[in-house]
Formats: C-alpha cells, structure tokens, sequence
C-alpha cells in the first residue's frame, strides 16, 4: 500500500516565520496524502543538532530539511545520498531511509531548476556572489551546472570563500577565486550577483551591499525569502538587473526536497502555486 501520511519537519534557528510547512502541507494533499511539517529550533530544546536529529528519527519522522546554521554540520555529520553533497559540504534535506539517515541538497537543485525556468538557455555569465556558508555552497555548484564563466566569492569569514573556491575550482567547471569585501561598492563587470547571506531576511535586516552601489549587472537572485521583497532586490532592480526571487528557489527546492521524503512525483505545481497564493 503506497503511503499517504508523513511527518516532516525543519531544523534551524530563525525559522519562526518559515513558508515550508505550507508548502509541504500543500504537496501531500496535491497527492491526496496529509503531511504534519515541525518547526524544531535546537535551542529551543536544549538540544545540539545531532541530538535533534536523533529525536526526529525516534520518533517516526519521515525526513526533515535544515536550514541556518546547521546545512554544513549536515553534510559533515549524516551520509550523503548524492555524491555532490561531498564535494560542495552542505545539504538542506535529510531523509530517514530504511538504511538510515541520507543527506542531500535541494537547495543545489533547486537552483538550477528555479534558473532554467525563469530563463530558459540563459548561462550566468561572471558572478559575483556574497555569502559562502550552507546556502552559498549549494548556490555556487548550482551556478557551475548552469555553466558560470566566473565566480567571484565574498565572506565575512575569508576562510569559507577561499574553502568554496578551492571546492568549485577543483570540479573544473568554472573558474572560482575569493575576493576583498571592499569590491560591493562598484558592481561593474559582472553579469550577476547573488545573495547568499541572511542579511534581508524576517529578524536579520540590511544588505549585503553599501548604499549608492554602482554597476550595470543583468541579472541578480536573492536566496532570502522571507520576505520576498529585500533590500537588496531593491538595489539591484534599481540598476536595471532581471530579478531571481528567493521564493522560487523556496519553490523549486521544497517540492524536490518533499519527493526525497515521499519517493512520489510531484506533478500539479500551478495548483501548488495557487494554494501557497491563496488563490486556490
């Protein structure tokens, strides 16, 4: 008998205000199943993430995504499912299969699926991309598949930009390098730059970029989603760049991530966007 009922759940810190219980909520009925999606806040329970991860597996949990600060302990903690959760060191899903918990990375491929849909044969040209922890690492293999001439990485921690550098760099599928910060002001040259810091989101306020910045880009996407419009999609809309919303990403990784724990196609995603709209 094919399953219907699956408990899911997300591991993070600032996850109060998180979309992804909708969204996973919405895929089990679009398959006419019911799913129950926890916000589980390691602090909260006095818990390190190894511990809750131990809890959610005891208790009959189905998988579970991770999100900040927790995606590179992920991938260095629970055995991959997809060799490229080795090479890139973070995963945002993991699933509790019969032979034990297996980590993955949507994020990655919900990227690359989320930038094929929105434009489809284009390629990301020279990059420019700010944050190189958990998400920043999934953004930055997903820019390599797209075909990036050129990654330019900025970090408050120069160590985790060098570290991603060396990882896209040793693939061969494009050439990636750390830069200095004090690059923001003047964007020319590159034909995209991507947010993958928190700096934006519900709680965590401001840009990644200084005021007055300067540059002609194409494109830019935001991994922020919450909320949708940031202040750094303001900046670069401002400079004439074709906008990625975050929400897309969410979009494109979550139903990837619920097809990991459920082993089921999703298949009506206008009827998803309509639900997560309220139009549905």
């Amino acid at each position: 008998m094919t399953k219907t009922t699956w408990r899911l759940g997300l591991i993070g810190g600032n996850i109060r205000q998180s979309r992804s219980p909708a969204l996973h909520i919405a895929c089990a009925l679009s398959l006419g199943g019911n799913a129950s999606y926890d916000l589980l806040i390691p602090d909260e329970w006095d818990h390190d993430f190894i511990r809750m991860l131990s809890h959610c597996r005891d208790c009959g949990f189905d998988g579970v995504n991770v999100t900040y600060p927790f995606k590179e302990l992920a991938a260095a903690m629970v055995p991959a499912g997809d060799p490229v959760v080795t090479a890139m060191g973070s995963s945002n899903t993991i699933h509790f299969s019969p032979e034990g918990p297996r980590a993955y990375n949507t994020d990655y491929s919900g990227f690359v699926s989320a930038f094929r849909s929105l434009w489809p044969g284009r390629r990301p040209g020279r990059v420019l991309m700010i944050g190189a922890g958990g998400v920043g690492r999934a953004i930055g293999f997903g820019l390599a598949e797209l075909g990036a001439e050129m990654v330019a990485l900025i970090d408050s921690d120069p160590a985790k930009s060098a570290s991603l550098a060396e990882a896209l760099s040793a693939q061969g599928k494009t050439n990636a390098f750390s830069i200095d910060g004090s690059a923001l002001a003047d964007l020319g040259g590159y034909d995209g730059v991507v947010n993958c810091t928190p700096l934006g989101m519900a709680g965590k306020p401001g840009s990644p970029l200084p005021e007055g910045v300067k540059g002609e880009p194409s494109w830019a996407f935001d991994a922020v989603y919450t909320p949708d419009h940031t202040t750094f999609r303001a900046q670069l809309e401002g400079l004439g760049a074709d906008f990625l919303s975050g929400y897309e990403l969410y979009f494109h990784q979550g139903i990837q991530a619920f097809e990991i724990f459920t082993g089921q196609p999703v298949r009506r995603t206008d009827w998803l966007r309509d639900v997560l709209n309220q139009k549905g």
